[in-house]
């Protein structure tokens, strides 16, 4: 069987092909690249210079600036002599999307463009049209005469260039087809890619990039997947999240979709998206790649590996479907994912102590306050806590300890919160288990367990009081607990799985990236009933030592306990692969040249007054180009249509136009309050 990747129980590099972009050469086994975009208007020319130095200092390694029209095109060769002047020779890519002519004068100034193929000759206008296949293969020769001058000139000066596909952005004629899919997003740049190879020209660099993480996973292994069935190769990828976002929301949902693919070997040039300045993507994009430096990148000869080989995947890569199991309390089954929050490290934990996991307690009323972000579980070690709990809080302790609260008569009524944690081997032969609730854990695939020993299964397969708490102490993590998560399905053993991983980072982005990766990897492929995040004991003594900034600079952990950052990437993960929803979401673009308002500002003030809006998806774009067709993902949209003008829109529906500004945050709290879609804050 042909898999969309070779890297299914290790980590092996996909075989592309081999891009020149000036004298940078991506694919090929060649080290993953790292870029980002500028965000100054590009006619001028010296604030587009120094903000690309700051990003080529920062680590980029390959710059990319809007050109939406000849004039900003043309000034590509300003900017590009400054640079080279200035003695920097970092590629410079221009970014295309309505204006053939302009890419055409920017193939021959830069080193590489990026074409849209929904909006670089097909129209979107959200119309839906039945085309007859005769109607449709006429379209693909209209396209093919309206693209091919740009393949020529990529091809006559060396050009390279992306096909760059949207999910947001496909065109009339393909969501006709194909609808709002990611089959649709293939096709999308297939059309472009037969066109180029027909002209001989191979330089190509392909992307499938969603603000959905599900989404963008699904399309870039169903590229590969086509690729390979058609043309016999692939062609280098270029990964990234649109729109995802600023702060740590944006890193865990970049790190999500992104890392997913990066563990597959999958990407050959990552961007970050945030609602940041530009050079602070670059420390997240290095944070991502840098888990990979170390690792085989290339085939090599067979080695005895602890996980067995695939013979057949048990489940669909191409779809979200989650894996079926039975439900333990409230655990597995159809229940969302929950969420285990690691206090064992506390030294004594106290009521306050909750506040980090989302449980207030008031003193004089006796009573609790419970957030949207709550744990579900408490996981105290060895410790037995002195007060009663909230009442949905249940708690998770080791064997003995759980043995000496219910023999303690003082404790045995608060016996029912608490829940015994055993190893694999202990659950087996412990004459003492809970008869409601056990949770066993599964180091998967660990040196000491031989490859075909599946005997510790049998000992709670199907046990309908065992939750497993899968991890695994290999390099290769992730691919260790999705082959036992194959060995599960094909086994018929339906258990609930909560997905434990420890973090030895040394910076709140490596905790984020490491914990989003590995976790959201399993979650986009429809597996884990839960989260169990921990950090190694040297890393949580950093961190209360010095938990006051990212590795980028930014400050939006300053706030947050080790506890509190742990629980918040908990519920930002499960927010971002779509399998619980417990905030609202903000679809924000990165920002350009092409932007219209102060992005990072607008965003957050919209956040401050819509942020209790549990549930509500907002998209918040700089321009025309980006909305509405990159937030169709949004319930509603605030899109600038002009010099401090905006539009609002409820899913891709204009629906207040040209708003001054200055009222436009408030038209869309109106907006809200119309389609009751808005609630007053506590």
């Amino acid at each position: 069987m042909q898999y969309y990747t070779s890297s299914l129980t290790s980590y092996q590099r996909l075989a592309t092909k081999e891009v020149k972009i000036g004298d940078l050469l991506l694919g090929n086994y060649h080290p993953i690249r790292v870029q980002t975009m500028t965000t100054t208007d590009t006619m001028d020319t010296i604030a587009t210079v120094e903000q690309s130095i700051r990003c080529i200092e920062a680590g980029a390694e390959l710059v990319r600036i809007t050109a939406p029209s000849r004039k900003e095109a043309e000034n590509l060769l300003l900017i590009k002599n400054e640079l080279r002047k200035r003695g920097y020779h970092t590629p410079l890519v221009a970014d295309i999307h309505f204006t053939p002519n302009a890419a055409e004068i920017a193939a021959r100034i830069v080193e590489k463009v990026r074409v849209n193929p929904g909006n670089y000759v097909d129209k979107k206008k959200f119309e839906q049209i039945d085309y007859t296949d005769l109607e449709y293969a006429e379209e693909i020769d209209r396209i093919r005469e309206r693209f091919t001058p740009l393949v020529k000139i990529c091809k006559e000066y060396g050009t390279a260039m992306r096909i760059g596909t949207n999910h947001g952005s496909l065109s009339d004629r393909i969501m006709s087809r194909y609808g709002d899919s990611a089959i649709g997003m293939v096709e999308s740049a297939m059309e472009f890619l037969r066109i180029a190879r027909g002209e001989n020209y191979h330089n190509i660099v392909l992307s499938m990039k969603s603000s959905n993480p599900q989404v963008m996973v699904q399309a870039y292994r169903l590229l590969i997947h086509h690729m390979m069935e058609e043309f016999g190769a692939a062609y280098p990828l270029h990964l990234g999240v649109t729109e995802a976002g600023d702060g740590e929301d944006g890193r865990v949902k970049s790190a999500a979709g992104i890392g997913t693919l990066l563990e597959d070997g999958i990407g050959d040039t990552i961007r970050v998206s945030l609602t940041e300045d530009p050079e602070f993507e670059i420390p997240v994009c290095k944070d991502l790649v840098k888990r990979y430096s170390g690792q085989a990148q290339k085939p090599s000869v067979a080695v005895k590996e602890a996980v067995p080989p695939v013979v057949q995947l048990p489940y669909s890569p191409f779809e979200y479907k989650r894996r079926e199991s039975f439900s333990v309390g409230n655990i597995g089954g159809k229940q969302v994912p929950v969420v285990v929050a690691d206090l064992s490290k506390m030294e004594l934990i106290t009521p306050q102590s909750l506040e980090s996991v989302g449980y207030t307690y008031d003193s004089i009323a006796d009573k609790w306050t419970i957030s949207d972000m709550a744990a579900d579980y408490i996981f105290t070690g060895h410790q037995k806590l002195p007060f009663e709990l909230p009442g949905t809080l249940k708690v998770i302790v080791y064997p003995q300890t759980w043995i000496e609260i219910n023999a303690d008569p003082v404790g045995k009524g608060w016996g029912g919160s608490y829940h015994p944690l055993f190893m694999d081997s202990g659950y087996a032969a412990s004459e003492t288990k809970s008869d409601v609730l056990n949770f066993v854990m599964l180091d998967c695939y660990s040196d000491e367990t031989p490859v075909n020993d599946y005997t510790f299964l049998d000992t709670c397969a199907n046990d309908n009081t065992v939750v497993l708490c899968m991890s695994s102490s290999n390099v290769n993590a992730m691919q260790s607990v999705r082959r036992m998560f194959m060995e599960l399905m094909s086994r018929n053993i339906n258990n609930p799985v909560l997905l434990m991983t420890d973090s030895k980072g040394q910076t709140p982005d490596e905790h984020l990236i490491h914990y989003a990766t590995e976790c959201g990897a399993l979650l986009l492929d429809g597996m884990g009933d839960g989260l169990l995040l921990s950090m190694t004991n040297e890393s949580y003594d950093l961190q209360v030592a010095s938990l006051k900034q990212s590795s980028s600079g930014r400050t939006y952990l300053s706030h947050q306990t080790p506890e509190q950052f742990i629980n918040n990437n908990a519920f930002g993960i499960l927010q971002a692969t779509r399998t619980r929803i417990s905030k609202t979401e903000y679809i924000s673009c990165p920002s350009c040249g092409r932007t219209l308002f102060d992005l990072q500002e607008t965003t957050a003030k919209i956040r401050s007054v819509t942020h209790h809006l549990k549930g509500v998806k907002i998209a918040i774009m700089g321009c025309i180009v980006n909305g509405p067709g990159e937030m169709a993902d949004a319930d509603f949209g605030y899109v600038g249509s002009g010099p401090g003008k905006i539009t609002l829109y409820k899913g891709k529906e204009v629906v207040k136009r040209n708003i001054d500004s200055e009222v436009a945050v408030q038209e869309l709290i109106n907006l809200l309050k119309e389609n009751d879609a808005w609630v007053e804050p506590a």
